[in-house]
């Protein structure tokens, strides 16, 4: 027995050596004490204590910035209870790790190891000696991207909501920039009221694809100058993004034209559509009503929310850059190339294989959660089903209406969903590695398999 105890507490401790597996339970952590918070009596607006479930499904929500809600954020949630979501909106789209990193480093003069492992697992960065000045640009630069938007944002707000408008002007553009998708609007209209207002729009949707860029984009753009040219990375991503948010934004106008755009004039049918792109990509905004789309909308805006936004940024899905190499690898496998190759540039085999293993594992959690939730409740059509499994996994936030009326097995569901999709399916699985036997070294014969 206390072999197995000295074993046990060695692999315990291994595990917690791996700044993956910390970050992981970083969130993990910040979600538990902001459903703690959450569920106070003067957290809710009618001062009684809220469902721990409900409170629950709040903090992973705005933790993971997803936006999903089974109460309306303004109805139900005292300031005090906003103020703890859009703590937590703020913690999560930039990482626990980073925030604290950021601050820690700002007081002592020294920064160990292992503490610049985290900061670069936690931002996604190349290089471990980059780690520490990245994070303090970027927390730096994110602070006054957000004040900008606030500002204004607060312009468009003030002649509405009059001083309140400030506050509102701060929230939504801490939510945009972070593509959470929580509003302060009441009664789950979300920014329905909106479409003749392009200020509040498209500052949101600047906020969004900024925030859904990633932050490594960030800095090589900054330094594009002096460096004179772009990463592989970063023109992949903005070239993938551009045809999906100018594709999402014909897509919508086109299939929606006489539907759930119908009332709308035609210079608001633009703005809705591109609005319904921007924030299908990772964020959770909606200028329309999304149960009235037709089913062929729902399964295309479904496929844009998979994909979702940049690694490294505060977007989720399986990301455009893992959809690009996964492309990029197929055409070469069709080509007979052995390597896969992109911009004079090789892309290592063991990327390649994250990548589609990254997307295996992300469409089978979706596709479990739907079948389950479906089985659990009927009442829902398979398309909204899809939709808002999706919508949790992707941490997007847009909703069919589904998520309100979720039974408990089905809040949880979706719970796990927006975490793992949060903080990734290859580093959620690397977390049960403090349960995995040690490698015993043994080198297989190749296998002989016949593919396709």
């Amino acid at each position: 027995m206390a072999i197995l105890l000295r074993n046990l507490k060695g692999r315990f401790e291994n595990a917690l050596s791996n700044p993956t597996i910390i970050i992981v339970f970083s969130f993990l952590i910040v979600i538990l004490i902001g459903a703690c918070l959450l569920t106070l009596p003067f957290a809710s607006e009618n001062q009684e204590s809220t469902p721990f479930l409900d409170s629950l499904f709040t903090a992973t929500s705005a933790t993971c910035v997803t936006g999903l809600i089974v109460v309306d954020t303004a109805d139900h949630w005292s300031l005090f209870g906003e103020l703890v979501i859009i703590s937590l909106i703020q913690i999560g789209g930039l990482g626990f790790i980073t925030l604290a990193t950021f601050f820690l480093s700002s007081f002592r003069r020294k920064t160990g190891l292992k503490s610049m492992m985290l900061a670069q697992e936690s931002i996604g960065g190349f290089n471990i000696q980059d780690a520490l000045p990245m994070v303090h640009q970027i927390v730096k630069m994110v602070f006054l991207i957000e004040f900008t938007g606030a500002v204004l944002l607060a312009i468009a707000f003030v002649p509405q909501f009059g001083l309140k408008g400030i506050y509102y002007g701060i929230f939504h553009a801490i939510s945009a920039f972070c593509n959470a998708g929580f509003d302060l609007m009441g009664g789950f209209k979300s920014m329905v009221e909106f479409n003749n207002h392009p200020l509040v729009l498209y500052t949101i949707d600047a906020l969004i694809v900024v925030g859904g860029l990633g932050f490594i984009v960030w800095r090589d753009l900054l330094n594009w100058r002096k460096n004179g040219r772009l990463m592989i990375h970063t023109r992949m991503v903005l070239i993938i993004t551009a045809f999906l948010l100018i594709g999402g934004s014909l897509f919508v106008y086109l299939a929606e034209y006489s539907n759930a755009l119908g009332q709308l004039p035609d210079h608001e049918k633009i703005n809705a559509a591109i609005f319904m792109s921007v924030n299908s990509r990772t964020a959770g905004y909606t200028s329309i009503d999304n149960a009235s789309m037709l089913s062929v909308t729902k399964a295309f805006i479904s496929i844009l929310m998979f994909i979702g936004g940049a690694s490294g940024s505060t977007a989720g899905g399986i990301k455009v850059n893992t959809l690009g190499i996964m492309i990029i690898a197929i055409i070469s496998v069709i080509k007979s190339n052995n390597e896969t190759v992109v911009g004079k540039k090789r892309i290592p085999n063991n990327v390649v294989l994250k990548a589609f293993s990254v997307t295996m594992l992300a469409a089978a959690l979706v596709s479990i959660v739907t079948m389950s939730i479906n089985l659990m409740q009927p009442e829902f059509s398979l398309i909204d089903t899809l939709f808002e499994a999706t919508s949790g996994f992707a941490t997007v936030g847009l909703s069919s209406g589904v998520s309100p009326l979720l039974n408990a097995p089905g809040k949880l569901l979706i719970i796990i969903s927006m975490f793992v999709g949060r903080v990734g399916p290859i580093s959620f699985a690397l977390t049960f590695s403090l349960f995995k036997k040690e490698n015993s070294g043994v080198v297989y014969p190749d296998g002989k398999f016949i593919v396709g």
